[in-house]
Formats: structure tokens, sequence, C-alpha cells
């Protein structure tokens, strides 16, 4: 018994040698460029937190010099005591201005945000558009500047990304490093935007990247901190919002309520992102047929949104004037319910004129005004169960945001972050967890999937359906002189009956060809042009496709499994 024991211990110390030595060696090889990558990270962070901050002084800068207020947080007061023509014509200048910048810096005339950060992470190794996005950076800032209605968070994201982009390309960076470090430069803009260190780390892996690997957590909370200290050292350790008193369930009874205002929650979050959705069709098809140069959308959107400021001046910018009064209980049940419908027809038309901006912020204020009124209502039915009025449009403002951006845990978070209320979680949580889950029943997941797949990019689905379209049909295909092709007549007969594909196209595209021809392999050619026959690359084969694929759905899981 003795010498059994003695051997079990003589192995467990010849088992804490031997991992002693792994581990050394690890640290030998590995540490040394982990510690770098770290570092790479904190600059990262530390860039675009400067970003951040400086884009949001930015705004507040032009808002001050246009509307000649002193204190911006206070925009939409001041502004109500403007003349009538000034409100008009400031957006309308701003729209012209964002028009010719996006005219003269896009192909397509249309502002970047987290969309293309999104597709940027899963279809093009963490990079995004350098050019194009600088010029969204500004015309976003002048359009919240000039009256715009949207947020600040998408143009920032988008900025960070580009810096992160700076870095991929300089260093070289292979896809999985180059989507972390998209992720670093994410989650340090997120946090430098609201001081909100925890929510801007889980908005990048849970919106962004879309997983939460280990191996991208430290960086990417490294680059968060430091996003928050930058915030901090430009506005101190203070909350976005300060509530009126102290939130609480009056008693569990309540939570049934917090049930069905996340559920109308869930239904505003879908009115507001099909309304964008619409003005984005209707601006385009008058566009066409109207003749309209692109330059001038914008513009015509500023008129329509300073027409509706001269009566309802807390439609510009960001809204947190307005935020802060649904949170603070000083709004009545009438205003709330206006500003909800008139916000989301301003949201509808910044957006669908390509003026620039984010869709957190609205959201944001639309659910805190959505569940005040949805509160005053449920408190006066029911007075002696009911808690604080404010308390529903706490919930309400984390609702709706939660179910547009589709990211019910950092959203949660921000909420917590953006007020420093951590009292009300089962509240809040419960109305985040109903509207999302109704909301991505009735959209593509999120606003940003959404806004993806109208433009035929399939990323909702996840990674078995997005992943065929990152492959070419000319980089799988056997060439018609390599070992084991296709045989030449075999392609033309092929060819002849109407089954061949382009070598430009992608997977995407090839395999339902297989599935509906039922064939081996798929003659792949170039079109001569009209009259003329195709030219014979070589044969793409199903086995090949399917060999390449597996390869990618494996390499896609071990870096969201390490």
């Amino acid at each position: 018994m003795a010498k059994s024991v003695q051997a079990a211990i003589e192995r467990k110390v010849r088992d804490l040698k031997s991992d002693t030595r792994e581990a050394f060696r690890v640290i030998k090889t590995r540490g040394p460029s982990q510690f770098q990558f770290w570092f790479i990270a904190l600059a990262i962070g530390i860039a675009a937190g400067i970003a951040a901050v400086l884009f949001r002084l930015g705004i507040e800068w032009a808002q001050s010099l246009l509307y000649g207020t002193n204190d911006p947080a206070y925009l939409a007061s001041f502004a109500a005591g403007l003349a009538w023509y000034q409100i008009l014509l400031i957006p309308i200048c701003g729209g012209l201005i964002v028009g010719v910048i996006l005219d003269r810096f896009t192909n397509d005339g249309r502002v970047r945000s987290v969309a293309d950060v999104i597709e940027g992470a899963a279809l093009n190794e963490g990079r995004v558009e350098t050019r194009a996005g600088l010029a969204s950076a500004a015309a976003s800032l002048i359009t919240l500047s000039s009256g715009g209605s949207s947020g600040r968070e998408g143009p920032v994201v988008h900025l960070a990304a580009v810096i992160a982009t700076a870095v991929c390309k300089f260093i070289r960076a292979n896809g999985i490093t180059g989507r972390d470090l998209l992720g670093c430069a994410v989650a340090a803009a997120v946090s430098a935007s609201f001081n909100a260190p925890i929510a801007g780390a889980l908005f990048a892996l849970e919106v962004v990247l879309r997983h939460f690997a280990v191996h991208a957590f430290a960086p990417i909370v490294i680059a968060s901190v430091a996003g928050t200290v930058i915030n901090r050292l430009a506005f101190g350790d203070v909350t976005e919002f300060v509530l009126s008193g102290k939130n609480a369930l009056a008693f569990y009874v309540e939570l049934p309520a917090f049930l069905l205002l996340g559920l109308l929650c869930g239904l505003v979050a879908v009115l507001l992102m099909r309304a964008i959705f619409w003005a984005e069709d209707f601006a385009g098809f008058i566009q066409d047929i109207t003749g309209l140069p692109r330059f001038l959308r914008p513009a015509v959107a500023g008129a329509l949104l300073g027409i509706i400021a001269i009566w309802y001046p807390h439609i510009i910018g960001v809204g947190y004037e307005t935020t802060s009064a649904a949170l603070t209980g000083t709004l009545l049940m009438h205003e709330a319910v206006v500003f909800v419908f008139v916000k989301v027809i301003a949201v509808a038309i910044t957006m669908g004129g390509r003026m620039g901006g984010g869709v957190f912020s609205p959201s944001l204020m639309i659910g805190a005004m959505t569940g005040l009124a949805f509160g005053i209502i449920a408190t006066a039915i029911f007075p002696n169960v009911s808690g604080e009025g404010t308390l529903y449009a706490l919930a309400g403002m984390g609702a709706v945001s939660a179910a547009v951006l589709g990211s019910p845990i950092s959203t949660t978070l921000i909420v917590f972050e953006l007020t420093g209320d951590w009292q009300t979680g089962l509240a809040v949580m419960v109305s985040v967890s109903l509207s999302t889950a109704l909301a991505s029943k009735l959209v593509d997941r999120s606003f940003f999937l959404t806004q993806l797949e109208r433009r035929n990019v399939h990323l909702a689905a996840g990674p078995q359906a997005y992943l065929l379209a990152t492959f070419k049909v000319s980089t799988i295909m056997r060439p018609k002189d390599a070992p084991k092709a296709a045989g030449e007549e075999a392609c033309w007969d092929l060819i002849g009956d109407g089954v061949y594909i382009d070598g430009n196209a992608t997977l995407e595209q090839a395999m339902p060809m297989f599935e509906q021809a039922g064939h081996a392999f798929i003659p792949v050619v170039t079109l001569q042009g009209e009259g003329q026959p195709p030219e014979l690359w070589g044969a793409l084969f199903q086995v090949d496709a399917l060999k390449a694929m597996n390869r990618a759905l494996s390499e896609t899981a071990a870096e969201e499994h390490s």
C-alpha cells in the first residue's frame, strides 16, 4: 500500500516537472510575441479612444459654432429659441457638404458604419475601406453637428476599424490577428464613447466578431480599458445619464409588466428598423425617377429634418437631453408618445437620406420614451404594486437598443454603465430578452445584419452560409491541363447543355448548380461576348469545393474555440 502511494506521488512529481518545463517552453517561444501583441492592442486602444473623444469634441464644438449654444448637452432646449430659418438652413447646408464629401470619396455615396465593420471581420480578414471610412467619419461628424438625427457610435466604430486596418496592413497580419485587432479597436471606441469598458469589450465580441474566443478576450479587454481611461481623462469619471432617484421593483409581481414592455419594445425596434429601410428604398426610387444627383440626396433629407425640427427640436443630434428627461420622468405621457414617432421619422429620413451616423443613440432615446409611456400607464393601473415609471424608461431604453443592435448582453451592460444603476437588473434583463427574441424573428437578427442581407451579404445564418462567398471558383478549379482534370470533350458537352460557371463566380453560386445539375464537375469559362464562344479554363469538381468548405469551417471553428 505504501509503495503504491509512493509511486503515485512520484508520478505526480514527474508530471508536475514535465508541465513546468512545457510552461517555460511556451513562455520562451510564445511569450514575447504574445506580450508584443498585447502592446499593439494597447496602442490601438489608445488611438481608437483618442479618435472617439476627438470625434465627440468635434461634434460639440461644431454644434456650439452653428447653433450658438454654450452647452451642447442642452441643444434641443436652446434650439427651440432660434429663428425658424436658422433651424431650417443649418441641416440643409450640412447635408449639402455631406453629399459632396460622399460623392467625391466613396464609390456609391453611402456612409460606412457598423455593418461594414462586421462584414470586414467576417469576409475581409478584419479590414475595412480606409478612404471611404475617413470620408464617412467626416460626413457623420458634419451630420451630427448640423441637425442630423442619428448617433455617434456607428461612425466612431468604423473610424476605429480604419485605425486597426492601417495597423494590420503595416504588420501584415493574418485573418485571425486582423480580426482580433479589429475587435480591440471597436471595444476601445465604444468604451471611450460611453465610458463603458465592460460593454465595450462585450460589444466587440458579441456584435463584430460574433464569438467569445478566449484568445481574443485579453487583448480586447486591454484595449477597452485603454479607451475608458482616455474618456475619463477627457470628461471625468461620470455616467452619461444621471437618474433622479433610486429605481427599484416595488414587488416581484411587477415583473410580468416588464415582459409586456419587452414585447412592445421589440415591436417598436422593428418599426424603427423597417422605417429606415423603407426610407432608403423610397429615397432611392425618388432619386431614380427624378434624376436627382446623389450629392443632393443628403441636402433634401436635411431640408425635411429642418422642417420637423422647427416644431420638434428634440430630434436634433443624438438626443441625450430628451433621453435624460425620460429617465428622470420629466416628460408627460403624450409628449413621450409623440416624440417616439417623430424621432423614428427623423432617424429614417437621416439614414434614408444617407447623411450618416449610427442607430444606437436614437434607439436609446426611442426606448426610454417608449418605456416611460408604458410605465406611466402601468403605474396608474396598478399603483399599489408598481415602482417608479422611470424604471420602465430605463428598461425600455435597453430593450429597444438591444433589439436594434441584436446584442442583448452588451446592451444590458451598457445601460447599467451609462446610468450607474445596477439595482434594476431583473427588470432590464427581462425586457431585453423578450424584445431581442421577438425582433430577431421579424428581421435578420439585427439592424446591421439586415443591412448586409439587403446587400446580398449573408452573415446572419452563420459561417456555413457566408463562407461560400469567400471562395472564388478560379482558385479551387482544376485547370484543363492539370492532373486529373476533366476531359475537354466532356466539358464542352456540358457547356452545350448550358451547364457552366464563370471563373469570377464564388462557391455561393456554384454549390446550388451541383445540386441542380447532378454532375461531378462543372466547366469553368470566361464569356467572350455576344456571338463568341466561351473560353474554357478548366472544371470545378464538387469534391474539391466540399474539401475547401470543410477546411474553412474547421478553421473558423478552431478560431472561435481557441
